[in-house]
């Protein structure tokens, strides 16, 4: 516990934002650049999902990979403090809080906290994930 692993950075594309918005999140302010610069966002921004989606990325490329993760029961919060937009570069900051093994002791069970922030060390993502491995 309390073991702080680092990912990234990713640089985000005003075209990635455009793309993912328009797939599962169209709002104005994640697809029309002119209606996000008269919004009170005052531009472009990505979509929270967008923003989870990159976090998920770079856990999977750097944590997740070879492991044996099986899943995951869910999130006990999620929180967006600040949007993300073109040209930032986002690095994930994960800690460790918890773990332990299930009940059946077929499962490690991992609950950990991830911070995404950017180049101005802006926090952009937190949330709290618990995570199943095979044992």
């Amino acid at each position: 516990m309390g073991q702080v692993i680092e990912a990234g950075p990713h640089f985000v594309e005003e075209s990635a934002i455009v793309e993912f918005a328009s797939r599962f999140d169209p709002q104005p302010f994640h697809i029309n650049k002119v209606v996000a610069e008269e919004s009170g966002w005052n531009g472009l921004i990505a979509s929270g999902w967008h923003t989870c989606s990159i976090a998920m990325r770079l856990v999977v490329d750097t944590i997740l990979c070879g492991s044996r993760s099986c899943g995951s029961p869910g999130l006990e919060y999620l929180k967006w403090p600040a949007p993300v937009r073109a040209g930032d570069a986002l690095t994930l900051k994960v800690r460790v809080l918890e773990v332990r093994a299930s009940r059946s002791g077929h499962y490690g069970i991992v609950r950990w906290q991830w911070h995404l922030a950017n180049q101005r060390d802006q926090l952009v993502l937190d949330l709290v994930a618990t995570s199943l491995f095979e044992v």
